[in-house]
């Protein structure tokens, strides 16, 4: 199961655990949390999460920053582009811990029950749980959250797809009923999800965009906001959760505004000048050359990088298969073989990254060697539905190391392409039995990666393809690529240790055409839909590893995308007023548990 694709995430719940029948709870009786596989970490009775500060002071303002724009304060529809932090505002059933690889304890649920066959779960609320008009949250709330979310995003209406019903039974009881199946992330899924006030919506058109702060009932409310450039968020002094042992040592600042820019550096830029207080660096140049100056050498800022355990998913160039250029994997593996990884890495990110090699990359579910054992046993129905390399190599993506690398994988490419059909006439190559040139766009939303795309253009050209860039804003980027308007993009798919549901919106075959869904691809896969199953499907941590491992063979041999690379750390700059727990769990940087030494102070540039 993803990070959740809407960025947000509390309660008591049954476990759902592998093993032996003496490893299950009571049947019906209520639950503190439960893990995917296994036990929770944290008991019944924990105060609070190992990586949190329960001391931290409260109060201050801390500001952040965001690229682009924004036009709507509901982050949950199809149409616009939210605003940054709009995940502040709400509460979920349940929520996660940053040092486990998939428990849920409990938030707005403050216990479930779900029988032995798991068939269904039910949620019972809080009697504290409050909106911030202070009216209760209550089942019908969840009924109608579940219901407008599935109806209006088609994320949601994938990532829940195996409910079958949802009933409230009563003020504060609220029952799922799943379809038949054998999945047991569901309770954990559901768990997740956004409850939204039915008092408010009803009578409002959910799926427009609005610049109407929203009512929540989450630690933070929206104070101010400047339409498309900035938002301000302040902490809701008498918020109903504020006690509970999830949320000890968190949601610190007083407030958090988010500042937006036009492009990444004039925020670098801005973050030198002290106009705010936090940054993640994502580019390795600006990492080795771009805070080289004063308040860094004077300790004002701190620079550091974090080592983590995040699996870190799969980035890279992404071929639209849906355009006819780029409907045969010959053509999409040769292509592949025009980006000089190792070039890019010495060049231009002073060698700070690792060449992703899987869909799983940095996570011990990521395939390797030859499939084998339960992993070969899944494979062998589908052998000659599936690319035969999955049986026979171990995948790697092109390299350019050794003597005249490049042109050895040049070579390699020319003869792909002719073996898919296609020559080179007046310099152009072309598709033989069409005549149609093989050019195509790739679009971009930043500059920033047009210095990583222009020689990967430069090196199709020597092969007769004709690409090119069109970089555009973050609004025409968000409506193209959510109606599949592209060739090429970059795309990131981020993964977990837990992975299940969101698998399917991200290569489906019911995904490839659905507007807004994360299948950038076009993936139309028999096999590749079967292997989702099994993920679902398993039933212990060997299982899911052995089902993660074949889908990341056959998505890597279908070869639709030009795999990027990842880092393992975590590169932060802050200034240093700004404060973290001394110890950072592995999965997540845990900003939520960071504060301010001085409470006091009214915004960034304050350091002494």
């Amino acid at each position: 199961m993803r990070r959740m694709a809407a960025g947000l995430l509390i309660g008591l719940i049954v476990a759902a655990v592998a093993g032996p029948a003496g490893a299950q709870a009571q049947q019906g009786m209520a639950r503190h949390g439960m893990a995917l596989y296994g036990e929770p970490k944290y008991g019944p009775d924990f105060r609070h999460f190992d990586y949190v500060n329960p001391d931290a002071p409260k109060g201050g303002k801390v500001t952040l920053q965001a690229i682009g724009s924004f036009d709507t304060l509901n982050p949950f529809t199809l149409r616009g582009v939210p605003a940054a932090g709009a995940a502040l505002i709400y509460d979920t059933l349940m929520t996660g811990s940053a040092d486990e690889p998939f428990t849920e304890y409990g938030l707005l649920a403050e216990s479930v029950e779900m029988p032995e066959d798991r068939s269904s779960i039910t949620f019972n609320l809080r009697p504290g749980a409050r909106w911030h008009d202070g009216k209760p949250v209550t089942a019908e709330d969840v009924v109608f959250s579940f219901t407008i979310l599935t109806e209006s995003h088609p994320f949601y209406r994938s990532y829940y797809g195996a409910v079958d019903k949802v009933e409230a039974e009563g003020e504060r009881r609220v029952r799922f009923t799943f379809k038949p199946g054998d999945n047991r992330e569901l309770p954990m899924i559901v768990g997740q999800l956004p409850v939204l006030p039915k008092h408010y919506w009803e009578g409002k058109d959910f799926q427009s965009t609005t610049l109407e702060p929203p009512l929540g009932s989450g630690p933070y409310r929206i104070a101010s906001f400047d339409p498309g450039r900035g938002i301000t968020y302040e902490r809701v002094a008498d918020y109903w959760g504020r006690d509970l042992p999830v949320n000890v040592g968190r949601n610190n600042f007083g407030s958090m505004a988010y500042e937006y820019y036009r492009d990444a550096s004039v925020a670098l830029q801005a973050f030198r000048g002290g106009l705010y207080d936090f940054r993640q660096e994502n580019v390795a140049k600006t990492w080795a050359t771009g805070y080289d100056f004063d308040a860094v050498r004077d300790g004002k800022v701190v620079k550091e990088e974090i080592a983590n355990e995040v699996p870190a998913g799969m980035q890279g160039f992404v071929f639209n298969t849906r355009r006819p250029v780029f409907a045969n994997p010959k053509v999409r593996q040769a292509i592949a073989y025009a980006f000089d990884f190792e070039w890019t890495n010495q060049t231009l990110f002073y060698g700070a990254y690792k060449r992703t090699e899987s869909y799983f990359e940095n996570s011990p579910l990521q395939s390797r060697d030859l499939p084998q054992g339960r992993e070969l046993a899944i494979l062998e129905p589908l052998r000659g539905k599936i690319p035969a390399e999955v049986f026979e190599k171990t995948y790697h993506p092109p390299s350019t190391e050794g003597q005249n690398g490049l042109r050895r994988n040049l070579l390699e490419a020319k003869r792909l392409l002719d073996e898919a059909g296609t020559d080179v006439r007046n310099g152009v190559r072309v598709d033989v039995a069409t005549g149609k040139p093989l050019d195509f766009e790739i679009l971009l939303d930043s500059p920033t990666f047009e210095r990583v795309t222009l020689p990967f253009i430069e090196n199709l050209k020597r092969l007769g393809i004709r690409a090119s860039i069109r970089t555009v804003d973050t609004t025409q980027y968000e409506n193209r690529t959510r109606d599949f308007d592209f060739d090429m993009v970059v795309h990131v798919w981020p993964q977990s240790l837990s992975p299940g549901n969101e698998q399917t919106g991200y290569w489906g075959s019911a995904f490839a055409d659905r507007p807004g869904s994360q299948n950038m691809a076009g993936v139309r896969n028999e096999a590749v839909d079967h292997l989702i199953g099994e993920i679902v499907r398993a039933n212990s941590q060997e299982d899911l590893k052995a089902a993660v491992s074949a889908l990341d063979r056959v998505l890597l041999w279908n070869h639709y995308v030009v795999p990027h690379w990842y880092s393992g750390v975590y590169r932060v700059a802050y200034w240093s007023r700004l404060k973290r727990p001394d110890t950072v769990p592995p999965y997540s940087i845990s900003f939520d548990a960071w504060w301010l030494s001085d409470a006091s102070s009214a915004g960034p540039g304050k350091a002494p």
